[in-house]
């Protein structure tokens, strides 16, 4: 475990079947994390951070992770951070019009951080698919700002992802019903949530992909695995 400063963060990516696992494990390495891809309940519970990834439907991505439902929402209460990507940040609102639109009725999310997720207007070619860049609305940890405690620290601008880059592949986006959750935005065809957490802050996921995101990607997730630290 770490916390000393002098032991790799140790990250549980959680395997329900969905997911980028082997390019979001390559990352955290990169950045030095412990990562463990990992299905066991007892793993995530021990880890320093949980990473939550996801490629495909809402409703598949909720029934697959059911049997962890409780223990990410048990973790999250917890204060521990919980990063989704892509489909993984998703799940981590209530609920999405994407299941209703495939004639799937109604599929509930972890509802760490409510809202919904919303499809494209018909204006813009669905899915979107390739690089844009990220506006950074105010500070959070994942985005180059101050840490979570009482500190004061200011944010650093050597870490900061604002203007830059980040790759999508998504059809819908996440709409909270909090703005302040809205960390980053990114226009297409509309101005959306392209990172979100909650009000804690231990909460949180990109709608893009950071694995996929060179330099960009690399600095979010050396920021996560420095708030697992």
């Amino acid at each position: 475990m770490s916390g000393n400063g002098q032991t790799a963060a140790e990250i549980a990516v959680v395997d329900y079947g969905l997911g980028n696992l082997r390019s979001v494990t390559r990352g955290l390495e990169r950045v030095g994390a412990a990562v463990e891809v990992t299905d066991e309940l007892s793993v995530i519970e021990a880890a320093d951070g949980i990473v939550l990834p996801g490629v495909g439907a809402f409703s598949e991505g909720m029934e697959n992770a059911g049997p962890f439902r409780d223990l990410l929402v048990e973790q999250a209460e917890a204060g521990k951070p919980l990063f989704g990507i892509c489909l993984g940040m998703q799940m981590l609102l209530t609920t999405s019009e994407e299941a209703k639109h495939a004639g799937e009725g109604s599929a509930e999310g972890l509802d760490l951080i409510p809202g919904t997720n919303v499809r494209f207007p018909e204006s813009v070619k669905v899915p979107q698919m390739g690089w844009n860049t990220l506006s950074v609305e105010r500070d959070h940890p994942l985005t180059g700002g101050p840490a979570l405690d009482d500190s004061g620290a200011e944010p650093d601008p050597a870490r900061s992802v604002d203007g830059e880059y980040a790759y999508f592949v998504h059809s819908y986006y996440a709409k909270p019903e909090d703005p302040d959750a809205v960390v980053a935005t990114t226009e297409y065809g509309t101005d959306f949530a392209s990172i979100i957490a909650n009000e804690a802050g231990n909460v949180f996921g990109t709608q893009f992909h950071p694995e996929k995101s060179g330099e960009t990607g690399l600095t979010i997730l050396q920021n996560f695995v420095e708030m697992c630290d």
